[in-house]
């Protein structure tokens, strides 16, 4: 298959940003990214603010986005990347939005080079600043890409595109389970007008263990570049998932040297120091793991209730407020091991607990099977990438 090197700047149509002083916010008109909007692959829109529309036509000074244009951040995190999908939009600073010159360089095509390694490392070669690290508009225009015909391009593009797309549609229905799961929650427990009548137990006397773990290099021991999975603040996300490219990694001795933490399928894990209040629940898909001292480990006893039982406490949001009085203002704000476990837990009576749970279970188990699948589409689309991306997989003979 044949390739042909450009430089950026001759293959782009467009290189939108913002120029001048940041724009008035107001309390509606115009969705204004900031670089907190971008994630892996989508735009998270709850980190958005909003501007007036004179403000927005004064501010995008250098042209207007549109759907389908590349958005990526241009210091830490450098190179972050999604796809527009609403063209009534401004950018605030660390976002460019790209787009690729007609019949020559396919928008999409654009984001999967720039989302592959060797796009990444392209971005990195041309980064500049030691406190912060960014790439100039300048810099990003002399990157060469080595391109196939326009045709071939599109075709990479859709292929990519069809498991992007099916990641997506997962997410949103995991987003109306979680909200389906909360409006299940409030009924039964925050608006439920016989609550006061319920037992209320510490949490601590439902768990088997309720603990957390340590930094490894705390022991003199060192992290690795691949084994165990090692659970850090950073890699739990908003949405109760996981960012397992944030994982750190530990070997086996140290896995058995930190068994105090050893997380097991059915455990809750809970940040109790820097970014406090996220959680998830583990299944196997991210075992074997482990965790630091800035996660708690909340572990049901069986015997007494169920896993998603206690989860289902944490997505209706049950524990805020109560741990919220509770934080512990230091260099950080953190909570100890002691308020996690006092947390009361009301407990159902037997046949209102197996109703409950006959109709909250099955959520969160379709939640986490679509959250496996995510993994693997994730899997196949990284695998693919570079090989689609270097030619090493022809898909001249596939017809769109």
């Amino acid at each position: 298959m044949k390739y042909r090197t450009f430089v950026m700047e001759n293959v782009l149509d467009s290189i939108i940003d913002y120029r001048g002083k940041t724009p008035k916010k107001s309390e509606n008109g115009i969705k204004t990214l900031s670089a907190k909007s971008v994630r892996d692959g989508y735009i998270d829109y709850s980190q958005c603010y909003y501007i007036s529309k004179e403000e927005y036509d004064r501010f995008m000074v250098r042209g207007f986005p549109k759907v389908g244009d590349v958005l990526m951040t241009t210091e830490a995190p450098l190179g972050v990347l999604a796809r527009l999908d609403r063209d009534d939009i401004a950018l605030a600073q660390r976002l460019i939005t790209l787009r690729g010159k007609e019949n020559v360089l396919d928008t999409g095509y654009l984001y999967y080079y720039l989302r592959s390694p060797v796009g990444q490392g392209k971005i990195k070669e041309r980064q500049t600043g030691t406190t912060v690290t960014g790439i100039k508009q300048a810099e990003f225009r002399k990157i060469e890409i080595a391109l196939p015909s326009i045709d071939i391009q599109r075709k990479v593009a859709s292929l990519l595109g069809v498991l992007d797309e099916k990641i997506l549609v997962n997410k949103k229905i995991n987003d109306n389970l979680l909200q389906q799961a909360q409006a299940i929650f409030k009924h039964w427990f925050t608006d439920n007008p016989n609550l006061d009548d319920m037992k209320q137990v510490p949490l601590a006397e439902l768990c088997l263990v309720v603990t957390k773990g340590t930094t490894p290099t705390t022991l003199g021991k060192p992290f690795v570049t691949e084994g165990i999975n090692f659970i850090k603040v950073e890699s739990i996300l908003d949405n109760h998932t996981f960012d397992q490219n944030k994982f750190a990694f530990i070997d086996s001795e140290t896995n058995n040297l930190l068994k105090r933490s050893i997380i097991n399928s059915g455990d809750i894990i809970f940040t109790i120091a820097g970014t406090l209040g996220r959680f998830a629940l583990i299944d196997d898909s991210v075992l074997p793991a482990n965790t630091n001292q800035a996660v708690a480990i909340i572990r049901a006893n069986q015997n007494k209730v169920t896993p998603d039982y206690l989860y289902s406490f944490f997505l209706g949001n049950w524990h805020n407020d109560y741990y919220r009085k509770r934080i512990q203002q230091a260099v950080q704000a953190n909570l100890n091991l002691g308020t996690i476990k006092s947390l009361p837990i009301p407990i159902l009576p037997d046949k209102a607990m197996s109703e409950y749970l006959g109709i909250l279970s099955p959520i969160i188990t379709m939640t986490k099977a679509n959250e496996l699948e995510i993994t693997k589409l994730r899997a196949i689309r990284d695998t693919l990438l570079p090989k689609l991306m270097s030619g090493q997989v022809d898909v001249s003979a596939i017809e769109l």
